[in-house]
């Protein structure tokens, strides 16, 4: 930002000021209208279940079974094109290798893949990990940004100019689009940040690693971000299941949905990828984890004793509005859609003890259970729910991201570098099936008034 433009922001900022408070007075529609036009905010009912507006193959998610007629709670399930997220997940630890890009294969195409498919997949997408001549110059270089996921927007939108058939939307082109993104997001998030280190931080130190042909997306993201390229098995394999179970999540969150919206109006792919990219930065969807760290920072700022006493103590004046944020909200706790248990959470706790061990941090991982369990007591009962509030995915998802000495600026783009698998396999989807504009309706509640002219208005 130039110095014009500064000055600029700092002429108008009482003007906008004022503005903005108008504004809140001309766009404030009573609660009362939202009942009476049985309105389903957030496209949801009053239970909480999602407004029926499509129909998908490639995951599911359950939280609710019809018991002797009675829809009963039950604990989460999650299914890529049918199969348990957690037997892929057991099945490649059984097997001892690598599993999201086994993941990607089955969403997108249904199915999973034979041996050979597998490595010819893999070697594919090695290929295509390969940016553009000149692209970590010209683009990544040129301006280096302090938010990779707006970072990876706009290294998004800036392939389109790299691409020679850019707005061709028959399956095959946008299949081969989809899998250049795949690849090529783990080198755009992690360039972004070592440039933006290297120009905005103490850091003297710039180091471009190439990604390995042989290795897996995990271990890629820890050989090109890491100075010495080293990792651990274990710190490959944890986080090849972050990205696993990260992989896709419904056709109704947000960035998905996203995803089903632009697609529907027949943009190309990166505009719609960088459409969905909007969706997910939000704190309530894929940032979400990063305010989880930043909560618990909090807590051991404030906290020497993490004894349980102390511990519940502390989630009560988070409640109350009286500590972190003072939002009275504990990230990474409830769930949207599952009701007694998030199976992504169940498997992702399971892993970060296993690293918190390797790492000498368990201590830290009984913070963070203390921490599960105190406020899902203290939630349940400052808002009578009767059934359990138990921790998400992105309880447990930061944590582990921070036992591997990742960067938080990269968190949220993990999330990302794992959802696009998602994403595309939705977007072909919607391309396949779709055929119509996505156009919920909106009821307008302003009354109608007469034009008044320029000279009479007061």
């Amino acid at each position: 930002m130039d110095f014009n433009e500064i000055n600029l922001i700092v002429k108008y900022a009482h003007t906008i000021s004022r503005l903005a408070n108008q504004l809140k007075e001309v766009d404030d529609i009573p609660a009362e209208l939202y009942e009476k036009y049985d309105v389903k905010r957030g496209l949801r009912d009053k239970n909480g279940k999602g407004v029926l507006c499509g129909l998908t193959e490639i995951s599911e998610v359950t939280s609710w079974a019809n018991i002797d007629g009675v829809r009963t709670p039950i604990h989460g399930i999650l299914r890529y094109r049918g199969y348990d997220v957690k037997d892929l997940v057991a099945n490649c630890e059984k097997e001892n290798r690598f599993g999201f890009e086994e993941t990607v294969y089955l969403l997108l195409f249904g199915q999973l893949p034979t041996a050979d498919e597998l490595e010819n997949f893999k070697n594919m997408l090695a290929d295509f990990r390969v940016l553009p001549r000149n692209f970590v110059r010209d683009v990544i270089m040129k301006q280096p940004c302090k938010d990779m996921m707006n970072m990876l927007a706009r290294c998004v939108l800036n392939l389109y100019s790299y691409d020679p058939d850019p707005d061709n939307v028959m399956v095959s082109n946008v299949l081969r689009q989809s899998l250049q993104l795949i690849a090529e997001f783990p080198m755009i998030a992690v360039y972004s940040h070592r440039v933006y280190k290297y120009y905005n931080t103490n850091d003297g130190s710039m180091y471009i690693h190439k990604p390995i042909a042989e290795y897996s997306t995990a271990q890629n993201i820890l050989h090109i971000l890491r100075k010495d390229n080293s990792f651990t098995d274990l710190e490959a394999k944890v986080l090849d299941i972050c990205l696993t179970l990260h992989a896709d999540h419904g056709g109704g969150n947000a960035s998905t949905f996203t995803t089903h919206l632009s697609t529907s109006t027949g943009t190309d792919t990166y505009s719609s990828v960088a459409a969905s990219l909007g969706s997910l930065k939000g704190p309530l969807h894929g940032g979400a984890n990063l305010m989880v760290c930043q909560m618990f920072e909090n807590i051991k700022e404030n906290l020497s004793d993490w004894s349980q006493p102390n511990v519940t103590d502390y989630v009560q004046k988070i409640l109350d509005k009286k500590a972190f944020d003072r939002t009275g909200l504990i990230y990474g706790m409830g769930h949207a859609i599952y009701t007694l248990s998030d199976p992504r959470m169940e498997v992702l706790k399971e892993y970060a003890g296993r690293l918190a061990v390797e790492k000498g941090m368990e201590k830290e991982f009984e913070l963070y259970n203390s921490v599960a369990a105190a406020a899902g007591k203290l939630i349940a009962e400052q808002k009578h729910i009767n059934k359990p509030v138990t921790p998400n995915v992105d309880f447990y998802s930061g944590f582990v991201y921070s036992m591997l000495n990742l960067p938080q600026s990269l968190y949220t783009p993990l999330f990302a570098i794992a959802r696009i698998a998602g994403w595309s396999a939705h977007r072909i989807e919607e391309l396949t099936n779709g055929g119509k504009i996505i156009r919920p309706a909106y009821q307008c509640v302003q009354p109608a008034r007469d034009y008044v002219p320029l000279k009479d208005r007061k």
